[in-house]
C-alpha cells in the first residue's frame, strides 16, 4: 500500500506539472493577448495567396551590424528542435534568424522510428522503479503528442500498435500496463487500447506467427500512438517559421562565433553560404544552439574547454516491402535478444522496422552496420509467418540520437531522456536532447531562456500549443476527393502527344497527406505544364513536386527533393536512383543549373544514396535471410 500511495502522488504531482505547472520566464500575458497574437498569425500562415520570401531575400535578413538591428535570437540548427524554436520566436514577435549547415530536417530529424509516442516503456520503469522522473516524461510527451497531431493532421495520424501475447500472464500484463497508459493519456486519449483473441488478431495481421518455439499466441493486445512524416513536418515548420516571419536559410553553416569587444559575450555568427561559398555576419541579442549532436561542437566555438554533454547513440531502421505489416496495424516485439522493443510499423505504403541503440561516433552521414541490420530481421522473423529476407531491404539507414547529460548534474553519468537547456557562456543557449514528440515544449523552453538570457521584449507569450503549420488549416481526411475531382495529370503519349490522365487516387492521397491543403497548388503545376507524370514506378511522386518544392519549400539540392520534400531515399533507394536524371533536370531548370552543376548534383547524390544499405547497396548477406 505505501508503494501504491506513493505512486499515486507521484502521478497527481507529474499531472500538475504536466498540465499546469510549467514556470513561466517570459513576462506573463493576458489570455486576450495570446488569443488575438494567434488569430493574426494564423491569417498569416495561412493566408491562400501567401508566399515564402525567396532564399535571397532571407539571406539579406540575415546580414547586419552589431549596432543596426541585430536579430533577437539567432537559432543554429534546423531540425524539428530549431525550426521550433523560429517558429515559437518569431509567433512571440521577435526578429528572428535561423540557419542550416545543410537542410531542413537533413540529420536526426528525418531518421526517426516515425512515432510520436508517450513512451510507453518509461511508464514501465516509472510503476516498477517508482522513478517520478520517468512519470513526468510520460504525461509531458503524451501531452505533446496530441498537440503535434492536432497541429498538422495532413502529416500525422494515430496508429494501432499490436503487442503480442504468448502466454496468458502476458496478456493480463500487457493489458494492465495499456490500461494504465490508457489512464495517464487522460483527455489526450487517442483511443482506448484493448484484447483481441488469436482468431481477430490474424484477422487484422494476417503475417503474425501463431506458434513456434514451442509457444502458441494467446492474443494479442492493441494500443494507439501516433506516427508522422518527419521529415515533411520539419520543413513544414520551417516554411511556417519563415511565413511567421523569421529569416530561414538552409545551406548555410556556422564557422565562428563572434564576442564582444572584451570578449565575454557571444554577438553573432560568421556565416558561410554553402551553395555559392560566400561568407557574412550576421549579429543577434541571443544565440540558441539546436544542433542536435553536433551542439558540442557550436559549444566549444564559444569556449574550447567546455565538457561535452552529448552522449551520441546511433538508431537504425529498414525498410520493408508493405506485405510485411498490413496498412493501417503496427507491430510491436517486446522482447529481443538484447532486451529491446522493436517496432514493425506500416509507412507510406512500406514497412519500417527498427530500432537499434549503440554507441556510435558523430559524422555527418551516419551508416548502418550489417549487424545492425541483420539484428532487426532476426527479432521480426520469430513473429512473423513469412520468410524474412536480406534481400527484401528497400532501404536501411542510421540517426544519430543526442541523448545528454544535465551540464549542471554532479553525476556525469545520468543520461537523461528529457532534454536540457543551459547558458553556459553568455548569449548562448543551448537546447538539446528531448525527442520528437516534445520539439514544440523544447522550443518553448528555449525561447524562454533567450528571453532571460537576453532580456528580450515580447508581445505575447507563447502561441505555438494550437498554431496549425503551413497546409493544416482546414484540412480533413477527405481533402484529396477535391484533387481527384477538380484536376487531371498531363501526360506524354507513345507518340508524344500530350494528353490528360486522370488525378488518381494514390496520387491525390499522396498529395493531400504531403502537402495538406497546398496540394492543390502542385496539382495545379501538374496539370498546367505537363508535369503530371510519376517519378518512380510504383511511387506517387510527381514530377510537379519538384518544381514546388524549388520555388516554395527551398529545395536546394536533388538530395534536399529525394530526402526530405520526398521520402524516395528512405523508402526505397534503388527507386531514388533511377528518379535522379528527371529530379535533376527539373531543379536545373528552376534554378538555373549548368551542365557542370548537374553532374555534381548526380555525384553527391548517388554518394549519399550509398549511405543507405538497401539489398542493393549491401556487400554481403547472412545466409540465413538469402
Amino acid at each position: 500500500m505505501t508503494r501504491l500511495r506513493k505512486l499515486g502522488t507521484a502521478i497527481g504531482a507529474a499531472a500538475a506539472t504536466a498540465y499546469g505547472g510549467a514556470i513561466i520566464l517570459s513576462p506573463p500575458f493576458s489570455s486576450n493577448d495570446h488569443g488575438s497574437q494567434l488569430a493574426s498569425f494564423e491569417q498569416k500562415i495561412h493566408d491562400p495567396a501567401a508566399v515564402l520570401p525567396s532564399r535571397e531575400v532571407q539571406k539579406s535578413s540575415l546580414i547586419g551590424t552589431s549596432s543596426v538591428k541585430p536579430l533577437d535570437i539567432l537559432v543554429i540548427g534546423g531540425g524539428a528542435t530549431g525550426s521550433g524554436v523560429a517558429l515559437d520566436a518569431a509567433t512571440r514577435g521577435l526578429r528572428v534568424g535561423l540557419v542550416e549547415r545543410e537542410d531542413f530536417s537533413s540529420g536526426t530529424s528525418s531518421r526517426s522510428t516515425k512515432l510520436i509516442h508517450g513512451g510507453v516503456r518509461y511508464l514501465e520503469k516509472a510503476v516498477f522503479k517508482l522513478d517520478y522522473g520517468q512519470l513526468k516524461l510520460v504525461f509531458h510527451a503524451l501531452e505533446e503528442r496530441k498537440q503535434v497531431i492536432d497541429n498538422a493532421p495532413h502529416l500525422c495520424h494515430a496508429l494501432p500498435c499490436m503487442t503480442p501475447c504468448f502466454d496468458w500472464f502476458e496478456v493480463v500484463y500487457y493489458w494492465m500496463g495499456l490500461k494504465m497508459y490508457d489512464l495517464v493519456a487522460g483527455a489526450r486519449l487517442l483511443h482506448l487500447s484493448r484484447y483481441y483473441s488469436t482468431k481477430e488478431s490474424i484477422e487484422l495481421f494476417p503475417t503474425l506467427a501463431t506458434e513456434g518455439k514451442g509457444r502458441n499466441l494467446r492474443g494479442t493486445v492493441v494500443y494507439y500512438d501516433g506516427q508522422m512524416n518527419d521529415a515533411r513536418l520539419n520543413v513544414g515548420l520551417a516554411c511556417t517559421a519563415a511565413l511567421a516571419g523569421a529569416a530561414v536559410l538552409n545551406h548555410a553553416e556556422v564557422i565562428s562565433l563572434l564576442k564582444d569587444d572584451v570578449g565575454e559575450r557571444i554577438i553573432g555568427a560568421r556565416i558561410r553560404d554553402n551553395l555559392t561559398g560566400k561568407e557574412f555576419d550576421t549579429y543577434a541579442k541571443v544565440i540558441v544552439n539546436a544542433a542536435g549532436p553536433f551542439c558540442d561542437s557550436v559549444r566549444k566555438m564559444a569556449d574550447k574547454n567546455v565538457r561535452d554533454v552529448i552522449c551520441p547513440s546511433s538508431g537504425v531502421h529498414i525498410i520493408l516491402p508493405d506485405y510485411y505489416s498490413p496498412e493501417g496495424m503496427g507491430l510491436i516485439v517486446p522482447k529481443t535478444k538484447d532486451g529491446r522493443v522493436v517496432f514493425m510499423l506500416p509507412w507510406l505504403g512500406r514497412t519500417v522496422a527498427g530500432t537499434t541503440d549503440s554507441n556510435t561516433p558523430i559524422t555527418f552521414l551516419p551508416e548502418p552496420h550489417e549487424d545492425e541490420i541483420q539484428f532487426i530481421l532476426d527479432a521480426i522473423s520469430d513473429y512473423l509467418n513469412v520468410k524474412v529476407r536480406r534481400s527484401d531491404v528497400l532501404s536501411a539507414w542510421s540517426g544519430i540520437r543526442p541523448l545528454a547529460t544535465d551540464p549542471s548534474a554532479k553525476n556525469t553519468e545520468s543520461i537523461s531522456r528529457d532534454h536540457v537547456v543551459f547558458e553556459d557562456h553568455p548569449g548562448l543557449v543551448t537546447i538539446t536532447g528531448g525527442k520528437w514528440t516534445t520539439y514544440r515544449s523544447m522550443a518553448e523552453d528555449a525561447v524562454n531562456a533567450a528571453i532571460k538570457a537576453g532580456k528580450l521584449i515580447t508581445t505575447c507569450g507563447c502561441v505555438t500549443n494550437n498554431l496549425r503549420i503551413v497546409g493544416g488549416e482546414g484540412w480533413d481526411p477527405a481533402s484529396f476527393t477535391v484533387l481527384t475531382q477538380q484536376y487531371v495529370r498531363m501526360k506524354l503519349t507513345h507518340g508524344g502527344k500530350v494528353v490528360p490522365g486522370v488525378m488518381d487516387t494514390a496520387a491525390a492521397k499522396h498529395l493531400s497527406h504531403a502537402y495538406g491543403t497546398l496540394g492543390e497548388r502542385v496539382a495545379t503545376i501538374a496539370q498546367n505544364e505537363n508535369l503530371g507524370k510519376r517519378l518512380a514506378h510504383g511511387y506517387p511522386f510527381l514530377e510537379a513536386e519538384v518544381a514546388y518544392c524549388a520555388r516554395h519549400e527551398y529545395c536546394e539540392s536533388a538530395i534536399d527533393f529525394i530526402a526530405r520534400r520526398s521520402r524516395l531515399a528512405f523508402l526505397d533507394t534503388d527507386a531514388a536512383r533511377r528518379a535522379l536524371p528527371r529530379v535533376i533536370q527539373l531543379l536545373a531548370a528552376e534554378h538555373k543549373w549548368d551542365k557542370s552543376r548537374q553532374k555534381e548534383e548526380l555525384q553527391k547524390a548517388k554518394d549519399f544514396l550509398e549511405t543507405f544499405k538497401s539489398s542493393k547497396n549491401a556487400q554481403f548477406y547472412d545466409g540465413k535471410h538469402n
